[in-house]
């Protein structure tokens, strides 16, 4: 399936939150709506280093969000990107909107030259993994997530 990907715009507010919101509930998390809000805000804040774009079919279909962001990496003394979200919707999996929104962070990184684009996902998203493993070996790291509110 050949999609086209584009900068998610205030226009796109509903099919940006029904994409992040499909998002939320893979990962079997809520979404109240001051996340939703807060998320909306770094998108459209064009001092925050943080991008979302839409996938859409060729009929214009918005079927997949990916959002990514700059991060500093002091190992290596500068910026990498880190690719944080990348959901496409169930009925397209394995059609190729996945690599290409991957690809298209890819060369968004290439473009600023930075050195790499990292991401997580959880360990048992084999049909991710399956994708992501095309790209490059896994990393032996394991995440530690610490809660610091109440």
């Amino acid at each position: 399936m050949s999609v086209s990907i584009s900068p998610v715009t205030p226009a796109d507010r509903a099919e940006w939150e029904r994409l992040f919101l499909a998002y939320g509930a893979f990962y079997k998390t809520d979404l109240p709506p001051q996340v939703i809000e807060n998320v909306w805000g770094w998108i459209n804040d064009p001092q925050n280093p943080f991008w979302a774009d839409i996938a859409r079919t060729g009929d214009g279909r918005a079927v997949g969000l990916v959002q990514y962001q700059l991060m500093h990496r002091s190992l290596g003394g500068s910026m990498t990107c880190y690719l944080s979200d990348l959901f496409t919707d169930p009925e397209i999996r394995g059609s190729g909107a996945g690599r290409a929104m991957i690809d298209h962070v890819i060369a968004f990184a290439r473009a600023r030259d930075l050195p790499a684009v990292r991401w997580l996902t959880a360990e048992d998203n084999a049909t991710a993994r399956r994708l992501y493993d095309t790209y490059a070996p896994r990393t032996p790291f394991v995440l530690y997530s610490v809660p610091t509110r109440t």
